[in-house]
């Protein structure tokens, strides 16, 4: 199962040399988060450790917004078995958790390496009872010197699971337009994991790429490229490399959005004057227009249970974003509040709705509740777009104007914690985060 998952993570092999490498700087929220321990893994083996998993099973569950891992300056002791642990000396630190393990290399398979890793609840532990378990989760797996730091990802999202009953959403990508304007080819498609390591070429073209969408199954970008100097709508298969022209219509051919079942594309096209939102199947070509009003509409987005699509629109006079059911073709408006409300997509529960939301001249990311209405501002800054939405719900992604640059930012999605993803050479833009890729 594990192999799998990683042939999943290492699918492109193009070039990985990386120029818009991706860091995350975190920003705000790490202070009120829940206090944990991830203490650093023993290694076993000769030489130097090959990957040190700690410090990645840290960073991951600090960028959730939701833990603040102690520093190993503060830790009482580094233990690597829960039987060697003092639990009264982690509950005086406030301590709730501790994440410990040992990695040493595979006897019987060399460029193999066995992993341990335990997850402790403090309190429990602190009881010293014998019907009380402090262990929640021991594991124990063989992993190649590449997959390494995948496993450390995938530890975190036990981690995170376990402590929050949520799924974690660490074994995941993102991808994005980097542009750097002295290249012969500024515009390039890449993926990388959501950390921004192991970033990837897709694509490259001398002119734009935009609104890359990811497959359901993680396996596929769809995306616009401007490489006939007209706007066309490909799909790309990230295995393969192959890829394949789905609409070159006259005019605007835009904002590809899949469907939760992989087999059609909601996009813009405006070969019959205006802008307007149309479902296109994948595997038949045919087109379905959805809306009709001689104004425009654009960024369709589906929502999780595939039966409605949302869209931002100006037949209000400014623009809104309204949904449509796919059955009856009705149109509602869903956004009030505010000057102007776009780019919008609902998240994978289906119970709040992402946007970008003007006021007062300034463009922020805030989430509506669909029930109530209420809309709540997430970010301060004045120029963000493009938000995308952790598959499992509790981040958000977007394009943001950094130190005068264009790059990516993350905001939880009660707006707490807070992060920029500087390029270090030249903008980015454009971001899309994948599905669960497990």
């Amino acid at each position: 199962m594990f192999a799998r998952l990683i042939s999943i993570l290492v699918l492109v092999t193009v070039s990985s040399s990386a120029y818009a490498r991706l860091e995350i700087l975190i920003t705000e929220g790490v202070n009120s988060a829940r206090p944990i321990a991830v203490v650093p893994f023993k290694w076993l083996g000769k030489g130097k450790k090959p990957q040190n998993f700690s410090e990645i099973v840290a960073a991951d569950l600090q960028r959730s917004g939701k833990f603040n891992p102690l520093s190993i300056e503060k830790m009482p002791k580094t233990p690597s078995s829960s039987q060697d642990v003092d639990y009264a000396a982690w509950t005086q630190l406030g301590i709730e958790a501790i994440v410990m393990g040992e990695v040493k290399p595979d006897e019987t398979a060399p460029g193999k390496y066995v992993v341990t890793f335990e997850l402790l609840d403090v309190l429990t532990g602190n009881v010293n009872m014998p019907d009380f378990n402090p262990v929640m989760d021991k594991r124990r797996n063989t992993v190649t010197t590449g997959q390494l730091r995948q496993y450390a990802h995938r530890i975190s999202d036990i981690v995170y699971e376990k402590l929050t009953g949520e799924r974690g959403a660490f074994l995941t990508r993102i991808a994005y337009v980097a542009v750097d304007r002295a290249s012969s080819h500024p515009y390039q498609l890449r993926i990388s994991d959501y950390d921004g390591e192991g970033e990837k070429l897709v694509l490259r073209s001398k002119q734009p790429i935009m609104s890359p969408s990811w497959s359901p199954d993680g396996r596929k970008l769809a995306y616009v490229s401007f490489e006939k100097r007209r706007s066309q709508i490909f799909i790309q298969d990230l295995y393969t490399q192959k890829r394949e022209l789905m609409t070159s219509f006259p005019n605007i051919n835009g904002s590809p959005s899949w469907s939760p079942d992989g087999t059609k594309l909601a996009l813009v096209l405006s070969k019959d004057g205006q802008p307007e939102i149309y479902t296109f199947d994948i595997k038949t070509k045919a087109l379905k227009r959805l809306t009709n009003n001689r104004v425009i509409d654009t960024e369709p987005n589906w929502t999780p249970d595939g039966k409605s699509i949302i869209f931002s629109s100006e037949r209000g006079g400014r623009a809104q974003i309204y949904q449509v059911s796919l059955t009856t073709g009705k149109t509602k408006r869903i956004t009030w509040e505010g000057d102007i409300n776009l780019g919008g997509a609902v998240t994978p529960d289906g119970d709040n709705l992402v946007l970008v939301s003007r006021h007062n001249g300034n463009y922020m990311i805030a989430v509506q509740d669909l029930e109530s209405g209420e809309l709540r501002t997430l970010t301060k800054t004045q120029l963000d777009e493009s938000p995308s939405i952790a598959p499992n719900g509790s981040m958000i992604i977007y394009s943001t104007v950094y130190h005068g640059k264009q790059g990516l930012a993350l905001v939880s999605m009660d707006g707490r914690f807070k992060a920029n993803i500087p390029a270090n050479n030249g903008e980015v833009k454009s971001p899309a985060w994948s599905p669960f890729l497990q």
